[in-house]
């Protein structure tokens, strides 16, 4: 029809007003096919109209009538919208139904990809990205997210392939260097580092302040595995400086976070809304600061028979804000947490647990979170779901400082704008040692403190008072957590593919002339360091 095919060529060129006119035409003149909704659906998602799009694309899915393809694209594309509103549930159910339509076209497959992959099932984006690639192998966005699944599985080797293709027609794709840099451990007879150099040069002639800060970054990472302290911090230094500067991050932001969280607390919980929550023993929520060990520990829990790693669920951070019903649009600021008061405990455990179980497929009776920021909200999990576990990573304040400054996280995250500093990392630091002491007073049996240090020096031991704590038998498979082969989409991937090693104890000795402001600040507020 050549209004559909109006409409899509406008979408392709931008021209939305033009694209929503054609697919408007489309609807009246073929009001049972389901084309003219899917593109209008379309032009209002290309609008930042998501809301308003999903019930167009689904009016399309529903009417039917379309050949497979068709059937696929409309599909995945409304699964792909699902996600964005945090309908989880139903996006992963839509996109296996478009796969199962057996897709032709690599676009669609590699979207059924990216919303599987964004639902943590990065095993099941395997198939869609490889037949992704193999209908399009000269597209460096569908190689990337294959090599990105490949080296969340574990598939080093073949990721590092990909990475590298990619960069043999594009040397200056910044995101394939970084990627590169953190796939594994760089040494003196095999890294990027001159290649890295030459690329950054290029990046900072061209003025692409975006691929300079990625390089910056995979420059600092790879020159700290070799060694070159100096080198590495003055690259990490330049990086998370202009990233701040981007964000426009203060302080007191995150203050203002922990001070609401505080005097939401400050008293009896039984005090706030009354009500039970759910009695499921299944979750054990793993947190901390970020880079101190929850990654291990999650490993090593779900190398138990009984226990299924979830991955860093958003489940209890979207369930306390949708409850809350606050307008902003952050997931967490003090006017939400305020709100968050007069939620009914039962309810939250209950929306929680539909949440989580979007991210279960293997029938195990136990599951973890392991999203760090959960600390924040141990308060609002314990009430929920008062059988539940925590485990809350302890790393010296030190290390947790420095892991946490030189990692680049998902820069569109809520939680860590503060690591690009390391006087507010300082600071977070000392703000979650706070918290952490006021959820212990109030749950001294619930929550579980671990000292990475003891972990790593007497793994044994200290893996059998994990167990006890959570309510699980011991058993020996959890020591070989190296060889658990669930998915890892973390930093740490790399290293929980190794047994036990102390690399990471003290490794902020390496820089402590640049720490010491942060030391000393640490020490004043009675931290130790």
């Amino acid at each position: 029809m050549l209004a559909e095919q109006e409409a899509r060529r406008a979408l392709a060129s931008g021209d939305l007003p033009k694209a929503a006119a054609a697919a408007r035409s489309l609807t009246e003149t073929h009001p049972d096919l389901p084309q003219g909704y899917f593109l209008l659906g379309m032009a209002a998602a290309e609008a930042g109209r998501v809301a308003k799009a999903i019930p167009l694309v689904e009016a399309a899915v529903a009417r039917g009538g379309a050949a497979p393809q068709a059937r696929a694209e409309h599909l995945a594309q409304l699964a792909r919208l699902l996600v964005l509103v945090r309908r989880e549930g139903e996006a992963g159910e839509t996109a296996r139904k478009a796969l199962d339509c057996s897709p032709g076209d690599a676009l669609t497959l590699d979207t059924i990809g990216c919303v599987l992959a964004r639902l943590g099932d990065h095993q099941g984006s395997l198939k869609p990205f490889s037949e992704a690639v193999a209908l399009e192998p000269e597209n460096p966005d569908f190689r990337y997210n294959l090599a990105a699944a490949n080296g969340f599985t574990g598939d080093v080797e073949a990721a590092r392939r990909h990475y590298e293709r990619i960069l043999s027609h594009d040397p200056g794709e910044a995101r394939v260097h970084y990627a590169l840099a953190i796939l594994s451990r760089q040494t003196a007879e095999a890294n990027h580092v001159p290649r890295l150099e030459r690329a950054l040069a290029a990046a900072d002639t061209a003025g692409d302040s975006g691929a300079s800060l990625r390089i910056r970054y995979a420059l600092a990472k790879e020159l700290e595995d070799l060694g070159d302290a100096a080198a590495s911090l003055h690259h990490l230094s330049a990086a998370n400086h202009a990233q701040k500067q981007a964000l426009g991050y203060h302080f007191a932001q995150d203050a203002a976070i922990f001070d609401a969280m505080e005097r939401l607390f400050s008293g009896d919980p039984a005090a706030l809304a009354p009500g039970s929550g759910r009695t499921e023993a299944a979750p054990i929520f793993v947190v901390g600061m970020p880079r101190t060990g929850t990654t291990l520990v999650d490993r090593i829990l779900s190398s138990h028979p009984a226990v299924e790693a979830a991955g860093e669920l958003q489940a209890m951070p979207l369930a306390v804000k949708q409850l809350a019903g606050t307008p902003s649009r952050r997931v967490i600021d003090a006017q939400t947490i305020a709100a968050s008061g007069a939620i009914d405990p039962g309810a939250l455990g209950e929306a929680y647990l539909k949440r989580a179980q979007v991210h279960l497929g293997l029938g195990r009776p136990r599951f973890t979170d392991k999203l760090p920021a959960n600390f924040l909200y141990l308060g609002h999990i314990l009430r929920a779901l008062p059988k539940a576990r925590v485990v809350c990573l302890r790393r010296g304040a030190m290390d947790t400082v420095w892991s946490n400054y030189k990692n680049l996280f998902a820069s569109h995250s809520a939680y860590y704008a503060y690591s690009y500093d390391l006087m507010d990392t300082a600071r977070y630091y000392a703000r979650f040692d706070r918290l952490m002491a006021q959820w212990q007073r109030l749950w001294p049996q619930a929550v579980l403190q671990l000292s990475y240090e003891r972990l790593v020096a007497d793994q044994e031991s200290e893996t059998r008072r994990l167990l006890a704590h959570c309510g699980l038998d011991w058993n020996e498979d959890c020591l070989s957590f190296h060889r658990n082969r669930a998915a890892v989409a973390t930093p740490s991937a790399a290293q929980v593919r190794r047994p036990m090693n102390a690399d990471g104890v003290g490794r902020w000795r390496a820089h402590a002339a640049a720490l010491e402001p942060a030391r000393l600040w640490l020490q004043e507020q009675g931290i130790a360091v």
